[in-house]
């Protein structure tokens, strides 16, 4: 089971490392985009969201920490959903469909590192290099 759970975490977190690498090398791009949906610094926040979606990718990826590297992830995905991906917020009938798609798909990674969080943080996880930090939470 543990082999299992380590090639789940890796599928997981490997979008969000592939992620973090656009943010951090395409940084002038994905904030001219922030911009244009009102994200405040956008620079700033391109770069220190790449960071976070790199140390929360990294972290459930090779299990240091994973229940906070999951609870990373939640942070960024939330407020991203509901920023950038409004589908409310838009006139254009296809617009909004790809805005929902993109919306929905960010609640459900969301609802993913949620259940995450759980399970490593109430679980004995093998094959991780740090128990959870969070290991208490659940008892």
């Amino acid at each position: 089971m543990d082999a299992l759970i380590l090639i789940g975490r890796i599928m997981f977190g490997a979008l969000f490392v592939a992620s973090a690498a656009g943010h951090l090398t395409q940084t002038s791009d994905m904030a001219a985009y922030a911009e244009m949906k009102g994200v405040p610094a956008p620079r700033a926040m391109v770069l220190i969201s790449g960071l976070v979606l790199l140390l929360g990718g990294v972290m459930v990826v090779a299990g240091l920490w994973a229940d906070l590297g999951a609870l990373l992830l939640l942070g960024f995905l939330l407020p991203t959903a509901v920023v950038m991906h409004a589908p409310w917020r838009v006139t254009d009938d296809a617009e909004r469909q790809a805005e929902q798609t993109q919306f929905m798909k960010n609640l459900a990674l969301a609802g993913a590192a949620l259940a995450l969080f759980a399970f490593f943080a109430g679980t004995d996880v093998g094959l991780t290099v740090t128990d959870p930090l969070f290991s208490g939470l659940f008892d």
